[in-house]
């Protein structure tokens, strides 16, 4: 029997303040990218840019979230879970959610000192497909790439 997944979900408006408590766990936050996000979540912004998941905990409260961008391939610009959520299977959730509902290329970009997220994306099924020196500040960077399967 496989192992079960922590829930994912779309993004509400009503996830706001919990997505902006979260977005300081990451090591290099975009605050402005996850408010564009967050005002697109709106019935009044016509054009989405961004797919925004979350992982709620048993009280529907977001404990983690996925934001990704692009039209066509989709990038995933932030992953963050909560310090006391970790090591629930959350990340794993949220990145399978994105890869598995795509017919598009997912690109990240990681740190190449980042061991445990090069480690969490390799499960996932993300392999490296270039680095980039410029990508971070303290270490060279590795863009990783997962290509959805195509059923028949």
């Amino acid at each position: 029997m496989a192992p079960q997944h922590p829930p994912v979900r779309l993004a509400r408006e009503n996830d706001a303040a919990a997505l902006r408590r979260l977005q300081p766990h990451l090591s290099e936050p975009s605050p402005t990218l996850l408010s564009t996000a967050i005002a697109e979540l709106s019935d009044s912004v016509p054009i989405q840019t961004s797919r925004l998941l979350v992982t709620p905990d048993s009280d529907d409260r977001p404990v983690g979230y996925l934001l990704a961008v692009g039209d066509g391939p989709i990038h995933i610009a932030e992953l963050a879970v909560a310090p006391d959520h970790r090591r629930e299977g959350r990340a794993t959730a949220l990145l399978t959610g994105v890869c598995d509902g795509s017919t598009d290329p997912v690109t990240v970009h990681v740190a190449s000192t980042n061991d445990p997220a090069r480690s969490l994306y390799r499960r996932v099924g993300f392999v490296e497909a270039e680095r980039s020196p410029e990508l971070f500040e303290d270490s060279e960077g590795i863009t990783l790439r997962c290509t959805p399967f195509k059923t028949e």
